[in-house]
């Protein structure tokens, strides 16, 4: 990348860009000095320019409003898109599996949005029949004895990520669960630390 190039995407005029002294007037009306400085026509066309003199260029930049005409709501969507690089954004979480409208392949059931062997609304009673609380904590994480601390933190970990109300969109179901990994988290931990 030259310096040239360097000057013009800064912004700033370039040896091609300047004018000749006297090739331009500065277009501020009575004005009879060199239009040596740009200043841009409008926001929709931030690359035409006009000429004025540097007396007259700090007028009109001292005048000029980028969000002239522009309505609160519209000022307000403007600077949101600045906020990330006029990028588009999408919600965090929501079960969402797409990228740009199709869809992904997802063999693994990852991006289920019905849930996949991890997610249960209701957890299973163990085949045993015994319903013991630490049982129950055991089924709700989907864990099997033995059991770690370490592997009892990575579960809760993963499962809260899954199962928080803010990557769901506060679904209720969503919420309830949360609720019931916390309390089996403390079940477990309780009977692993005492």
């Amino acid at each position: 990348m030259t310096s040239r190039t360097k000057d013009r995407r800064r912004g700033r005029p370039v040896a091609a860009d300047r004018p000749e002294p006297g090739a331009r007037r500065c277009e501020w009306p009575g004005c009879e000095a060199d239009g040596a400085y740009r200043a841009p026509v409008s926001r929709r066309d931030l690359h035409s320019y006009r000429w004025f003199c540097l007396e007259h260029v700090r007028q009109y930049n001292a005048a000029w409003n980028y969000y002239a005409d522009m309505s609160d709501d519209e000022i307000e969507a403007d600077i949101r898109r600045d906020t990330v690089w006029q990028r588009p954004t999408w919600p965090l979480g929501g079960g969402r599996a797409f990228a740009g409208g199709a869809r992904v392949a997802d063999d693994f059931g990852l991006f289920d949005d019905h849930g996949g062997p991890d997610v249960r609304a209701e957890p299973e009673e163990p085949a045993s029949g015994a319903s013991s609380p630490e049982r129950r904590a055991l089924a709700v994480l989907d864990l099997k004895p033995p059991l770690t601390v370490a592997t009892l933190k990575a579960r809760y970990k993963d499962l809260v990520k899954r199962h928080h109300p803010d990557a769901n969109g506060g679904d209720k179901a969503s919420e309830e669960r949360f609720k019931q990994i916390g309390e089996a988290y403390q079940t477990l931990m309780h009977c692993l630390t005492s």
